[in-house]
C-alpha cells in the first residue's frame, strides 16, 4: 500500500500535468489567433520640417497591414490624421494639425490590419515619435536678397526677402517675419570678390547697409538667425552667393586675365602667320615672272 506522502506526491504531479495540458490547449486556441493580429512596429520615426511644412516619416514598407497616425499635443487627447488612417504609406503631412506652433507634439504610429479586416487586438502595436515643437524645430530655408549699390559707390544695400512658410492666415501665406517677429535676425557674410577673408554682420531688420571700397566687387551670403533657439537650430540654410558689379574698378579673376592674354597672343600669332604667307606668295610670284623669256621685237 502507498503511504499518505506518496499518494500526495502523485496527486501533486497529476495536478501539474493537467495544468500544463490546459495551458497548451489555451495557447493553441488563442495564441495562434493573437499572433495573426500582431504586426511589425514602425521604426526610424523622424520629423522633417522646413519653413513649417512638417512631415512625419517612418518604415518599413507594410506588407498585408497598414499604419495609422495619431497626434498628441501636450495636455490634449490624441487626434488621427484623416489622410493617414490605415494607410500603406510611410509618411504623413501633419502641417495642418500643428496649429499651435509653440506647442510640443508626439505622434503614435499604429500597426493595424488592412481596411475591412477585423482585429481582436485590444491595443495594436505602436511606436512613439520623438517630441517636436514647430517654433523651435522647423528648419528655416535659405533667403533671397537683392544687391543695390549707392550712386557714389561707397555703400551696398542688401534687401533680404523673408522666406514664405506653409502657414496660412486666412488666404495669406505667412513669412518667417510674421511668425518669429523680433526673434528673427539675419547673418550676412561678405568679402571682396578676389579675397577669401570673410566679414560678418548681424541685422534684426530685412535691410542692411554695408560700407565698401568704391568700385570694388563684393560677394554676399545670408542666413536666418534665431538666437532664442538652442545649438545648431539657431541658424537657417545658407543662401547662394551673389556678387555686386565692380563699377570703375572691376576686378577680374586670374582665369579671365590669363584667358585674355592667351587670346591676344593667338591673335598676334595669327596675324604674323598671315603676313609670312603673303610674303612667300609674293616672292614666288616675282620669281615666276623672272623665268619667262623676253619676246623678240
Amino acid at each position: 500500500m502507498y503511504s499518505k506522502n506518496c499518494l500526495y506526491n502523485i496527486w501533486i504531479m497529476s495536478d501539474i500535468r493537467v495544468s500544463f495540458a490546459l495551458l497548451c490547449v489555451l495557447f493553441l486556441l488563442f495564441g495562434k489567433n493573437a499572433g495573426m493580429n500582431t504586426y511589425p512596429k514602425a521604426e526610424g520615426v523622424t520629423w522633417t520640417s522646413s519653413d513649417f511644412k512638417t512631415i512625419l516619416k517612418w518604415g518599413p514598407e507594410p506588407v498585408n497591414y497598414t499604419y495609422t497616425v495619431e497626434v498628441y499635443r501636450q495636455g490634449k487627447d490624441g487626434e488621427k490624421n484623416e489622410h493617414c488612417i490605415r494607410t500603406e504609406k510611410t509618411d504623413c503631412d501633419l502641417t495642418s494639425m500643428l496649429v499651435d506652433l509653440n506647442a510640443t507634439y508626439i505622434a503614435d504610429i499604429l500597426s493595424e490590419p488592412m481596411p475591412g479586416v477585423p482585429s481582436d487586438a485590444v491595443e495594436p502595436p505602436y511606436t512613439k515619435s520623438p517630441p517636436f515643437c514647430p517654433y523651435h524645430d522647423t528648419e528655416i530655408g535659405a533667403p533671397r536678397f537683392k544687391i543695390n549699390v549707392t550712386q557714389d559707390k561707397s555703400k551696398i544695400i542688401l534687401d533680404i526677402e523673408d522666406p514664405v512658410t506653409a502657414i496660412h492666415s486666412g488666404r495669406k501665406l505667412l513669412n518667417i517675419r510674421d511668425i518669429f517677429k523680433s526673434d528673427l535676425q539675419y547673418k550676412v557674410f561678405y568679402r571682396k570678390a578676389q579675397s577669401t577673408g570673410k566679414r560678418e554682420k548681424t541685422t534684426s531688420s530685412s535691410r542692411l547697409v554695408v560700407a565698401v571700397d568704391r568700385g570694388v566687387s563684393y560677394c554676399f551670403n545670408v542666413q536666418a538667425y534665431l538666437p532664442t533657439r538652442l545649438g545648431t537650430k539657431q541658424d537657417g540654410k545658407l543662401s547662394s552667393t551673389r556678387c555686386s558689379p565692380g563699377g570703375d574698378r572691376s576686378e577680374y579673376s586670374i582665369g579671365v586675365i590669363a584667358g585674355g592674354i592667351v587670346l591676344v597672343i593667338m591673335l598676334i600669332g595669327t596675324i604674323a602667320l598671315i603676313a609670312v604667307c603673303c610674303r612667300r606668295r609674293k616672292r614666288g610670284s616675282d620669281a615666276g615672272k623672272e623665268a619667262v623669256p623676253l619676246k623678240k621685237v
